[in-house]
């Protein structure tokens, strides 16, 4: 069983801010064309070139794996990771749902297809997203011996590093088998 901890990505809200109400983005954010896989028109996003040496550091510890969790898909990799100098890696195949909310269910819809995905490796996942059971489901994943980490940036603000360093922080914890949700 894999016990280095998967590290979810989501895009929406994490690495592409929402913009506030006055349509404002935060300064450290850069526009950018990208082409998504089946639309043909380009789509304006705004990413922190920061966030991408963010990121490398944290894999290049060695204490967790990357994979996008995200309905951007395999365009994560094709279109947003480059943009601010990420490898390629595994993303979870999200279905294309006809859904109004994010949360159809009480909880971030996501979540149905991360969980089989997982299987019980443990997790930390950054999303913007979440509701009281996605994190009772995070500790109740940990209670069963598959620790699990939920960090919920503000959308309209995306990643910080001290995100980062909690996801970080935490896996270090699994490492020595300390960890709690």
């Amino acid at each position: 069983m894999n016990r280095i901890p998967y590290l979810l990505l989501d895009i929406d809200g994490v690495l592409i801010p929402f913009p506030d109400a006055d349509k404002s983005i935060p300064a450290t954010h850069r526009c950018h064309q990208v082409h998504l896989t089946g639309c043909p028109d380009p789509i304006e996003v705004w990413l922190n070139p920061a966030h991408g040496p963010l990121i490398t550091d944290a894999i290049n510890t060695g204490l967790v794996q990357p994979v996008w969790c995200t309905s951007w898909r395999i365009d994560a990799s094709h279109q947003i990771g480059p943009l601010i100098g990420l490898p390629a890696f595994e993303h979870i195949e999200l279905p294309r749902l006809p859904i109004t909310t994010s949360h159809p269910d009480g909880y971030l819809w996501k979540r149905d297809h991360v969980e089989p995905w997982l299987a019980d490796a443990p997790a930390v996942w950054i999303d913007d997203d979440f509701t009281t059971l996605d994190h009772q489901w995070a500790n109740n994943r940990t209670t069963r011996g598959a620790a699990t980490l939920l960090i919920e940036p503000d959308p309209y603000q995306g990643l910080r590093p001290e995100h980062i360093q909690s996801a970080l922080t935490w896996a270090a914890s699994v490492a020595r088998g300390t960890a709690s949700a």
